[in-house]
């Protein structure tokens, strides 16, 4: 029996160049929580902006916030893994140093950014619904860190290149999509995130499903017995997977949700 359904956001529930969801999706989870199923948004988003999307029922999901550095529930912080801040601050200079790039630092409860570019601050704020604080230099931020991240508007594998071999060893490096680097505590990812609720739920891979479409789900689907790709994902995350969903343009998470309804 299913008892932990874990899915992925951009790419996955959500369609491409959209940020919002298509209201059914409320409907189902409330009816697999009737059934005793728990549900769980697996992101790199940060939770503020997961709550956001599922704001009809956000009372009735876990988050799975930052990679999985942020494990929580409406508003409340279940477990929560930060950065060594001189690691933290030295990835942030060298994303200064690589032409092209965009920076970003996630505490627990807000993202800090230290940019000029209005359409990146836009993105955050109104395309993602972060809690964004702009600031003139991140690195004298007073809170904990939980998260640093690269942003380029295309490229960003090709582009991190270089970052991601020099703190291989240090950080916990994941790309989101083709716009992030994201880099959080060694041994942080979804993949982590989701043991942590099967542990504390008393819930088993083989009674988990997840779904996903990138290279940062990879780990969360090889944690669930019942994992999804969808139609659009890349092909590393198709093998990771057991099985195979429509794309996002066709809603493929919800067809296998009603059906499993």
């Amino acid at each position: 029996m299913i008892k932990l359904i874990a899915s992925d956001i951009d790419g996955t529930l959500v369609r491409d160049g959209e940020h919002e969801l298509n209201p059914e999706f409320f409907d189902v989870i409330l009816k697999l929580r009737e059934k005793g199923i728990q549900f769980a948004a697996a992101s790199g988003r940060q939770w503020a902006s997961i709550e956001a999307i599922f704001e009809p029922i956000k009372e009735k999901v876990f988050y799975l916030a930052d990679n999985g550095a942020y494990v929580g529930c409406h508003g409340r912080n279940l477990f929560l893994n930060t950065i060594d801040r001189e690691v933290a601050l030295e990835m942030v200079e060298s994303i200064r140093r690589t032409p092209g790039l965009e920076v970003l630092i996630g505490g627990p409860d807000t993202v800090y950014v230290e940019s000029s570019n209005q359409e990146y601050i836009r993105l955050l704020r109104d395309g993602y619904r972060f809690r964004t604080v702009e600031v003139e230099d991140v690195t004298k931020v007073d809170d904990q860190i939980i998260k640093v991240s690269a942003y380029k508007p295309s490229g960003i594998q090709e582009a991190t290149k270089e970052l991601a071999e020099k703190f291989a060893n240090q950080l916990k490096l994941m790309i989101s999509g083709d716009m992030w680097l994201d880099c959080m505590a060694p041994g942080v990812c979804k993949g982590q995130a989701i043991r942590v609720l099967q542990e504390n739920l008393d819930i088993r891979p083989e009674e988990t499903m997840a779904f996903g479409d990138q290279l940062n789900d990879i780990e969360m689907l090889e944690n669930a017995y019942y994992s999804f790709a969808v139609g659009n994902a890349r092909e590393e995350a198709k093998k990771a997977a057991r099985f195979q969903a429509d794309s996002n343009v066709n809603y493929g998470v919800l067809k296998v949700l009603k059906l499993l309804l």
